[in-house]
């Protein structure tokens, strides 16, 4: 999957959505996507295939397990394989569902 394509599928979510974070300050719900890391693989000092992976944050004000249902619902209807991490952000009173797909 592409940067622009997980952007593509995040959109149809209806959320305010940014690559890494917003330049102002957001009410949640919002989303944050961005390329978490990059599986290379090579030989002789030459990458010949490479993959991003990368992470979607959902942030809630409090638990919202139907946003979250409709995120995965989203993800799966796409083929997308993801595992699930959750926090909560104390400073922001905030939690964060993070998805890496």
């Amino acid at each position: 999957m592409t940067l622009d394509k997980v952007c593509e599928m995040l959109k149809q979510m209806e959320l305010p959505l940014a690559y890494n974070h917003f330049k102002s300050e957001q009410n949640p719900p919002y989303l944050v996507y961005m390329v978490s890391d990059t599986e290379s693989f090579a030989a002789d000092n030459k990458v010949y295939h490479k993959e991003d992976r990368f992470a979607i944050e959902l942030y809630t004000a409090k638990k919202d397990t139907l946003l979250e249902t409709r995120l995965e619902v989203l993800l799966e209807d796409h083929e997308v394989y993801y595992e699930k991490y959750e926090s909560y952000i104390d400073t922001e009173k905030m939690y964060q569902i993070r998805y890496e797909i």
